[in-house]
């Protein structure tokens, strides 16, 4: 008998292929279509699952740069700089940190001027960011 539970299952396949059917989650997890939505309809009610998303190679988007920002903020203005991070359009995703830096950005823009410029313009521009500190995304490997 397996010590994965079941929802671990379920969340393994869901990380594995977001797009996977009911029918898909239920072989591959080993359980019925029925259990792995009453699975996903709790997991999502909890916050658990909180989106679906699709992995993009930045390399073969030509339309688009992808940078993540590592940023240092002041800790009087953390929460209103957050606040603000996240009304920005091309703030794809924000995480708070353990690294080297506070908060870290998934930050998207046309090609890499574009990119710097929302990095100066935007980002440095939100009260309480004393630093940013990008990384431009070359190819995905995994």
């Amino acid at each position: 008998m397996s010590t994965v539970s079941t929802e671990e299952r379920i969340l393994s396949v869901l990380e594995e292929d977001a797009q996977a059917s009911c029918g898909e989650i239920a072989e591959r997890a080993d359980v019925s279509k029925p259990t792995v939505r009453k699975y996903i309809d709790k997991l999502e009610q909890e916050g658990v699952i909180v989106g679906y998303s699709a992995d993009v190679d930045p390399k073969k988007l030509s339309t688009q740069s992808i940078a993540i920002v590592g940023m240092d903020v002041d800790s009087g203005k953390y929460v209103s700089a957050t606040r603000d991070l996240k009304a920005l359009e091309e703030v794809e995703s924000l995480y708070t940190s353990s690294g080297d830096h506070m908060l870290m950005a998934e930050v998207r823009a046309a090609d890499g001027d574009e990119l710097g410029d929302v990095i100066n313009d935007e980002l440095l521009a939100v009260d309480g960011v004393t630093a940013a500190h990008p990384s431009f995304l070359q190819e995905r490997l995994k």
